[in-house]
C-alpha cells in the first residue's frame, strides 16, 4: 500500500472546476467528417495513457489499445467495415432502427475510417494466459468501458474530434490486427481534426432531471 496523494481545494474551487469541465464536455460532438491533417503522435499517446489509468476489476487492466495510422491497414478496415454495414442496413436492421439512424445521417459509407489520421481499436481482454494457464479478468467489459470513456474525454480535452464506431459484428478487427482469441474488439475510436465546415446532427441532450434521480 502507498499513501494517497490528494489535492485539498476549497468547495468554491471544486464547484468552479466542475462547471468548467461540464461546459467543456457539453461541446463534445461526434464527428463523421475528418480532415487528413496530421496529428502529433505524442498527443495520442498521452490520451491513450490517460485511458489506461482507469480503475479495473482486481486491477487486471483488461484493455489493449490498437493504434492504427498505416493507410493500408485503415483501407482494409474500411473495406471490411463497409461489407458489414451493407449487410446490416439491407438485412439485419429493423425499420425502427433505420428510422432512428436516419435522423443522424448515417449510411454504410465509412470513408472516415481511411481519412482520419488515427483509429484506436479498444480491445477487451477477457482472460490472460500465464504459463499455459487461463487467468480470468474480472468485470472486463465494465473496466474497458470506463477506460474508453476516459480516452474519449482526454482526446476532446486535447482539442481533437472523435467518433465512436461499433459495427454490429467486429470480428474482422481481430483478423486484420492479428489479435489473439482472448481479446474482443469493444469499440473503435476515430480521431483527428474535424474537416473544415464539418456538419453534425442538430441533437439535444436530456435535461439533468431526466438523467439523475435524487434520494
Amino acid at each position: 500500500m502507498s499513501k494517497l496523494e490528494f489535492e485539498e481545494i476549497s468547495p468554491e474551487e471544486m464547484l468552479l472546476r466542475a462547471k468548467r469541465f461540464r461546459e467543456m464536455m457539453s461541446r463534445r460532438r461526434t464527428v463523421r467528417n475528418f480532415s487528413e491533417r496530421t496529428v502529433n503522435f505524442e498527443i495520442i499517446r498521452e490520451c491513450i495513457a490517460a485511458g489506461a489509468t482507469a480503475p479495473s476489476g482486481a486491477n487486471k487492466q483488461p484493455w489493449v489499445f490498437a493504434l492504427v495510422s498505416d493507410s493500408k491497414i485503415k483501407s482494409e478496415i474500411r473495406i471490411a467495415a463497409e461489407k458489414e454495414e451493407k449487410e446490416f442496413y439491407e438485412h439485419r436492421a429493423t425499420e425502427e432502427w433505420l428510422a432512428d439512424l436516419e435522423v443522424l445521417g448515417t449510411t454504410p459509407d465509412k470513408s472516415f475510417l481511411e481519412k482520419a489520421p488515427y483509429l484506436i481499436v479498444v480491445f477487451e481482454r477477457k482472460y490472460e494466459i500465464v504459463e499455459g494457464n487461463i487467468k480470468k479478468n474480472y468485470y472486463s467489459k465494465e473496466s474497458v468501458g470506463i477506460a474508453t470513456g476516459i480516452l474519449i474525454t482526454a482526446l476532446h480535452n486535447a482539442g481533437l474530434a472523435t467518433l465512436t464506431y461499433t459495427p454490429s459484428r467486429m470480428n474482422f478487427l481481430n483478423k486484420i490486427l492479428n489479435r489473439p482469441e482472448n481479446e474482443r474488439a469493444f469499440l473503435l475510436v476515430v480521431t483527428g481534426y474535424p474537416e473544415e465546415n464539418a456538419m453534425v446532427p442538430d441533437i439535444q441532450r436530456k435535461d439533468f432531471d431526466e438523467v439523475c434521480i435524487r434520494f
